[in-house]
C-alpha cells in the first residue's frame, strides 16, 4: 500500500486550513458558543468524536465518501443546519464551508451504509445520531475531516488536472500559496489561476511543462509517496 510522508503535523496540517474558511451562511445568534465544540471525523475509522470544551461528548459510527467520491478532507464549519431538508438526506441536514462543492452531514435512508464508505462525500449518520449531533452543535462549528494519519491528501495517489476538484487540490493551492507562486485565495477548484501558478513553478524548477500535478510535481511541493 503506497503511504504519504508529509512536512508537516497533524497540528500543521489544521493550521494550515484555517485561514481558507468561507464566510458562515444563516449564521444567526447559535444557541451556544460554537467555539466550544469540535467534531473530530475520521474517515478511515468511520468514526465521528464530538467534543464540548476539549471534553469527549459522544462517538458516532458515520459513513464516509467512496475513494472515487471522498470526503473533504480539512478543517470546516457548520454553515448551515436544516430539518427534512431533502429526499436520501435523512431527518436532519448539517452543511459544510467546503468552498468546491456542497457537503454536509446528514441522516439516511440506508442505515446499512454506516460504518463504510459509501457516500458520495457527504457524512451519513444514523437518524437519530445525527438528530442528537444536531440539537448539540450550533452553526459555526468547527468540523475537522481527516484520514487517519495521511493528513490533508489522503492515502490515494492522483494526478491532477485543470478542472479536477477536492482536498488534494486544496493542498496543492496551500503549496504553491506558500512558496509565492499563486495568490488567489485557495479553493480547492483547479481554475486557470493555479494553472498559470503551477507553470510558473515548473518553469522554475525545471520540469515538464504540462499542467498536470503528477509524481514528480508532488514531490516538487513537498508531498511524497512511496512503497
Amino acid at each position: 500500500m503506497r503511504k504519504l510522508i508529509f512536512r508537516f503535523y497533524a497540528v500543521g496540517v489544521i493550521a494550515a486550513f484555517l485561514w481558507i474558511q468561507v464566510p458562515w451562511q444563516n449564521a444567526s445568534a447559535p444557541a451556544s458558543n460554537p467555539e466550544e465544540w469540535l467534531a473530530w471525523i475520521d474517515v478511515a475509522e468511520c468514526k465521528m468524536y464530538v467534543y464540548k470544551n476539549e471534553q469527549l461528548q459522544e462517538t458516532f459510527s458515520i459513513a464516509a465518501g467512496t475513494p472515487d467520491t471522498p470526503s473533504p478532507l480539512g478543517v470546516w464549519r457548520i454553515t448551515y443546519k436544516a430539518k427534512d431538508w431533502g429526499s436520501g438526506f435523512g431527518t436532519r441536514w448539517l452543511r459544510l464551508s467546503v468552498p468546491w462543492g456542497i457537503y454536509g452531514i446528514h441522516g439516511t435512508n440506508k442505515p446499512g451504509s454506516i460504518g463504510s464508505h459509501a457516500s458520495h462525500g457527504c457524512i451519513r449518520m444514523q437518524n437519530r445520531q445525527v438528530e442528537q449531533l444536531y440539537s448539540m452543535v450550533p452553526v459555526g462549528t468547527q468540523v475537522i475531516i481527516a484520514h487517519g494519519t495521511y493528513g490533508s491528501i489522503g492515502p490515494w495517489y492522483r494526478e491532477l488536472t485543470p478542472g479536477d476538484r477536492g482536498s488534494a487540490v486544496l493542498e496543492v493551492q496551500n503549496r504553491l500559496v506558500r512558496m509565492g507562486y499563486l495568490h488567489t485565495r485557495p479553493d480547492g477548484v483547479f481554475g486557470e489561476a493555479t494553472r498559470s501558478a503551477l507553470l510558473r513553478m515548473k518553469r522554475e524548477k525545471n520540469l515538464p511543462g504540462n499542467d498536470h500535478v503528477d509524481r514528480e510535481t508532488y514531490g516538487v511541493l513537498g508531498i511524497l509517496w512511496f512503497d
